[in-house]
């Protein structure tokens, strides 16, 4: 049997390769796998060889230790793959096949699947609805930085892509299609943005830039972003961004004021989620900071949407309210402003197919909007640190060297 190796959470700022079980079309026991998941059959799933993998800001919180993840915990939900074993009840997916996982484990037959709210699956993580691979409190499922890695429900979830040379081709692009992409576009399509919006995205990480390009194709006619790092909003501005260093501005208001002659834009993205700072020189961690400032500067009647990541127990907070996902939320500044707010994880399949439509007519480049950045999966470990420090990459794991 062929060997695998992956990369595995060891515990607060750690990560490590190792060696791992191979995949096959189980889910056994390991790191936090509910009892009732353990043994799950997944004839209906395909063992993918892993093509590309990347690292994004999720994974990043559990690795700080702002999270329960369990010791031991295969990483990645970022995937795009060939399949090289199919399943006794997969029918349409084929050997050879090269295509995108959606980070969303979905079932295709519950009610919520049915209402492509891929994100909500009522039957893969018996603790909670929805579930995703290598991530904390999400069933239990393989993560996939990793050499290769079993996709259940495959017929339903895989988006194949329609020609295999032209895939590899676009890789860089067509691999942000598992999550930051249709997380960046969910965030800009539950926010309102049109034709002629004024949008302001909190954060200049690959979600906060891939909402920011999806603005961009949305229509918008400004598009300001918003974040600590000098270096992050350079590459937001790269690709036709205004900015704004937070961390030198106490007001928000008056920055974008200075910018678009008002002091409110139409619609808000929150692409920063609980780990956010304060305005200004001292602003510090404040995990409501985002939620509080983007309703302040949406006009009113306008819609938020919120794709950062807040999660029920973060270990790491400052104060106990914070511990248990408790903020201090100005809920009633948005009542008065009658804002629509848009939380919860994104549902990739709802969005992914167009969004490769976009990629392969040269429509979008996400690749160039996100400066995708390709490493070996002996260099994950490096790559992680180098993110946390706020480099402006969206940091792409090579695990076969295919792409050299």
């Amino acid at each position: 049997m062929a060997g695998n190796r992956g990369v595995v959470y060891t515990g607060a700022g750690s990560v490590e390769v190792r060696d791992i079980d191979y995949p096959d079309l189980v889910l056994r026991e390991g790191p936090g796998v509910p009892k009732e998941n353990v043994g799950r059959k997944c004839e209906h799933g395909v063992i993918l060889k892993v093509i590309t993998t990347n690292i994004c800001g999720s994974d990043q919180h559990m690795v700080r230790g702002r999270t329960t993840a369990p010791e031991g915990l295969v990483l990645g939900h970022e995937i795009l793959g060939e399949v090289i074993e199919v399943g006794r009840d997969v029918e349409f997916v084929k050997k050879g096949d090269i295509a995108s996982v959606p980070f969303n484990i979905a079932c295709g037959r519950c009610v919520m699947c049915q209402e492509q709210k891929t994100h909500i699956c009522l039957n893969t993580n018996p603790e909670r609805a929805g579930a995703a691979y290598g991530y904390v409190d999400m069933g239990g499922w393989v993560g996939g930085q990793s050499e290769y890695v079993m996709v259940p429900y495959a017929d339903f979830q895989l988006l194949v892509f329609p020609d295999r040379e032209v895939a590899m081709e676009k890789v860089l692009d067509l691999t942000m299609l598992s999550d930051i992409f249709p997380t960046g576009y969910h965030g800009a399509y539950s926010a309102g943005v049109k034709t002629g919006s004024t949008v302001y995205i909190a954060g200049a990480g690959p979600v906060g830039l891939a909402a920011a390009h999806s603005a961009q194709l949305l229509g918008a006619s400004r598009v300001i972003v918003g974040d600590l790092q000098d270096e992050r909003l350079k590459q937001a501005e790269s690709f036709g961004c205004e900015t704004v260093n937070v961390s030198k501005h106490d007001r928000l208001s008056e920055q974008i004021e200075n910018l678009l002659g008002v002091d409110e834009v139409d619609c808000a993205v929150d692409a920063v989620g609980f780990e956010a700072s304060g305005h200004g020189a001292d602003g510090g961690e404040q995990p409501a900071a985002v939620l509080n400032s983007i309703m302040d500067v949406t006009t009113a009647g306008g819609k938020l949407g919120i794709p950062g990541l807040y999660v029920t127990e973060d270990p790491g907070a400052s104060d106990k309210e914070a511990q248990q996902g408790t903020l201090k939320v100005r809920l009633g500044l948005g009542w008065a402003k009658a804002h629509t707010f848009v939380t919860g994880q994104t549902p990739a399949m709802k969005y992914n197919r167009d969004l490769m439509k976009a990629i392969l007519s040269g429509r979008a480049d996400i690749a160039k909007a996100v400066n995708a950045t390709v490493i070996s999966l002996d260099e994950a470990p490096n790559g992680y640190q180098d993110f946390d420090k706020g480099a402006a990459k969206k940091f792409v794991i090579d695990p076969h060297g295919s792409l050299k």
